[in-house]
């Protein structure tokens, strides 16, 4: 899997008005990118196939719970307090 700079992943994910270089650099920070942003040097990087995620508005789906045990863990859990409210 080959590496983009946010600027290289900013311009082939957007048409036009491409986030800043501030705000992608903080979406590495925060965690916004799935697969997450790797610090190269001084520079963020990205796989190519990665996606821009809201953490208040991403839900994971079954299957990728299904593939990792601690997603799972972690849903079960969630479900069980979501229920004693």
């Amino acid at each position: 899997m080959k590496f983009l700079t946010l600027e290289e992943w900013s311009q082939k994910n957007y048409a036009s008005d491409y986030p800043s270089i501030q705000t992608l650099q903080r979406w590495a920070r925060n965690g916004n990118f799935y697969p997450g942003a790797e610090k190269h040097g001084r520079s963020y990087r990205v796989k190519e196939d990665a996606i821009y995620i809201n953490p208040r508005t991403f839900i994971l789906r079954n299957h990728e719970s299904k593939t990792n045990p601690l997603i799972a863990q972690i849903m079960k859990e969630s479900a069980v307090s979501g229920r004693k409210k």
